[in-house]
């Protein structure tokens, strides 16, 4: 077993959007896990007709209900957030832990809520060497928080749900990041939904499939109990009327069409950009095999100098060093096609 605890190491606040800020803002962006062209035009009419009810006090109840009915639970089971990196913060701040894990490499946000929180966080590393799969007996079994994504960023492992539910134990919270889940085609492995795994904690983002990475908008799958403690720490209103709208309408029926038909081409497109990576292989070029994310992971030689190479030619990639398990020799390479790559050699 290979545990640590954080050592500021890694600038857990660094996302892929850092990438195209400024004097990457004219890049193109394959650091940012938002699918391309979106939202679509129906959704932003959707929207926008929700903006005559600005004056009203957001109604979260017909999204809510929504939620519950996609996923076939109780509205009981559903909280709705400002993005799923609000439910990070309100699960650090609302449930009493003693000896919370974080299952690394992932999404960074978890630990560094955790930590904000006055936490005392412990690291569970998987390693690439094991394909970076998750092993349920990595982790302490006195662990009474345990957070790990599903898909997860940024190696783009789909864990089985059955494994993943291996985690779960009576008195402790099992969270687990479906924040991706919509971009595997079928929804494989997921957990959403499922109410005989104890203490399953299961959140969901509307952002990334959707393009609303500036609206917030996810939500909360979890026992009622656990989504009553989650909802007293929010503020009043916490979800804004547009995104209210949003998440009704992209839990619709012809919102999943879309979304499974997109899963598909996504899945296409990242075979394509796998193929042409595995070209490099001589040249040091390693991807993350058995990628089921809309990104891949990818060790390159002299990291940071093939990113500063990319950037030069108009690319932008997200670092891979402030994932707590890498280092510099790792980048995340968002969707997008490969007849550029010829400029890495």
């Amino acid at each position: 077993m290979h545990t640590e605890r954080d050592s500021g190491a890694h600038d857990l606040r660094h996302h892929g959007d850092a990438e195209v800020r400024d004097d990457g803002a004219q890049l193109v962006d394959l650091a940012v896990n938002v699918r391309t062209g979106t939202p679509p035009a129906w959704l932003r009419e959707h929207i926008a007709g929700s903006l005559g009810g600005l004056a009203a006090y957001p109604d979260g109840r017909g999204a809510r209900a929504a939620v519950a009915a996609r996923h076939g639970v109780p509205v009981e089971r559903v909280l709705l957030t400002a993005g799923a990196a609000e439910a990070f913060v309100l699960l650090a701040r609302a449930l009493k832990v003693r000896r919370p894990v974080v299952v690394h490499p992932q999404f960074t946000e978890p630990e560094a809520a955790l930590l904000d929180a006055g936490h005392s966080v412990e690291r569970v590393l998987l390693r690439a060497e094991n394909g970076f799969r998750l092993d349920p007996a990595l982790v302490p079994e006195d662990a009474d928080l345990v957070v790990i994504g599903n898909p997860t960023n940024p190696t783009s492992i789909l864990h089985p749900a059955g494994v993943v539910a291996r985690l779960a134990r009576p008195g402790r919270t099992l969270v687990v990041d479906e924040a991706f889940m919509d971009a595997v085609p079928g929804e494989r492995e997921a957990l959403a939904g499922r109410v005989d795994v104890p203490g399953l904690v299961v959140l969901r983002s509307l952002t990334k499939t959707w393009g609303l990475a500036g609206l917030r908008i996810g939500y909360v799958l979890a026992a009622p109990e656990t989504v009553v403690e989650l909802e007293r720490a929010q503020p009043l209103w916490p979800v804004s009327t547009p995104a209210l709208a949003a998440a009704e309408a992209c839990v619709s029926e012809r919102a999943l069409a879309e979304a499974a038909a997109a899963a598909v081409r996504i899945a296409a497109d990242r075979a394509h950009l796998v193929a042409g990576l595995a070209e490099f292989g001589a040249d040091g070029v390693r991807v993350v095999g058995a990628a089921e994310g809309p990104f891949v992971l990818v060790r390159v030689p002299r990291g940071d100098v093939v990113r500063g190479h990319l950037r030069g030619l108009g690319y932008a990639v997200r670092r891979g060093d402030t994932f707590p398990g890498l280092g510099e020799g790792w980048v995340r390479w968002g969707r997008g096609g490969c007849g550029w790559l010829c400029g890495i050699g």
